[in-house]
């Protein structure tokens, strides 16, 4: 018997009987995996950082430091991001093990050290996922929470929560695109992205993908989730902006034909941060999983190429050491 989508509502685009979709046009064509694939691996792509991993890692990473008690964002790298605000702990898409893969002898490796482990944690309240794909939803991280944090609340896009309680997740929420959770004194919004999902040869597209909101009475803080660009995603800094901090992806545009659909790239990234205001924004999507055809050192040149294509010169875009923290006290737009 066909699988059909519970959630199905036929008067939001995102919607299909069969599961969910982008609203925007579908630009890949068939065969272009097995022409990536091709040209992949026929110019032996993605070639290493100039100067070997060693020294991409040694100028890149630091152990990630979550001392004191201020509100704080760490850059966990990847996309993984904690955020600690009004006293909780708030995790986001927790990849942290070794492979962003199924198969823990197979699978894109982790290039640069995870700057922290769950271990390290005071604490943890709430955890963030934006989509099922393993460089974000990593199966051994969530098992590490849980039987550290049994009562961490995950909170996720339509379809995951049958994945997360199998895991052992007690208390799980999830949300379709501008629905939001209150827990608390913090606010939580589900926001489009122009992405897919897929964890098994047979579940494509059957949970959804999003972004993030995270609001408190102080602050906004905008997580894109994976995504392509799209002039849908102003929406987002027009209904629940301003923000007064972001973190947008830089990386995986490579070769920009075939990625262009699921991940913006460097230009497309600052076109997004200057219409959401110039919020000091964390690039991410980088520096971990050779996921695309740029090497692991690109984006943040290209990021550097893209600013001053757009003569911005402010230094609120800028890339971060994977473990780098920075204060959330008075991050106000300038």
């Amino acid at each position: 018997m066909a699988w059909k989508n519970p959630w199905y509502d036929s008067s939001k685009a995102h919607h299909t009987p069969e599961g969910f979709r982008n609203p925007e046009p579908e630009q890949r064509r068939p065969g272009d995996l097995k022409r990536w694939r091709r040209e992949r691996k026929a110019q032996a792509l993605p070639a290493p950082p100039q100067q070997g991993y060693a020294a991409f890692t040694r100028q890149w990473w630091q152990p990630a430091d979550i001392s004191g008690s201020d509100d704080r964002i760490w850059w966990l790298g990847h996309a993984a991001v904690l955020l600690r605000l009004n006293e909780h702990y708030i995790l986001i898409d927790p990849a942290l093990g070794s492979r962003a893969s199924p198969l823990a002898f197979a699978g894109p490796q982790r290039k640069t050290p995870a700057p922290i482990s769950i271990a390290d944690l005071p604490r943890l309240d709430i955890v963030l996922i934006s989509h099922n794909h393993y460089d974000h939803l990593d199966k051994p991280t969530v098992k590490a929470i849980i039987r550290r944090f049994p009562q961490a609340t995950f909170i996720v896009p339509l379809g995951l929560a049958k994945w997360c309680r199998a895991q052992g997740v007690k208390q799980v929420h999830q949300l379709d695109w501008w629905q939001q959770v209150t827990l608390g004194d913090l606010c939580f919004d589900a926001v489009p992205a122009r992405h897919w999902s897929m964890r098994t040869p047979r579940d494509r597209n059957r949970s959804l993908w999003c972004g993030w909101v995270v609001r408190s009475s102080s602050l906004r803080f905008w997580f894109s989730g994976d995504s392509g660009y799209s002039d849908s995603l102003l929406e987002i800094p027009a209904r629940l902006g301003p923000f007064s901090v972001a973190a947008l992806p830089i990386g995986a545009y490579a070769p920009k034909w075939f990625m262009a659909s699921q991940h913006m790239d460097p230009d497309q990234a600052v076109a997004l941060w200057q219409a959401a205001g110039r919020p000091l924004t964390l690039p991410v999507h980088w520096g971990v999983f050779e996921l695309a055809d740029e090497s692991l050192d690109a984006p943040p040149q290209e990021l550097a190429n893209a600013l001053a294509r757009a003569d911005e010169h402010n230094g609120r875009f800028a890339p971060w050491r994977i473990g780098e923290g920075r204060s959330l006290n008075n991050c106000t737009q300038e």
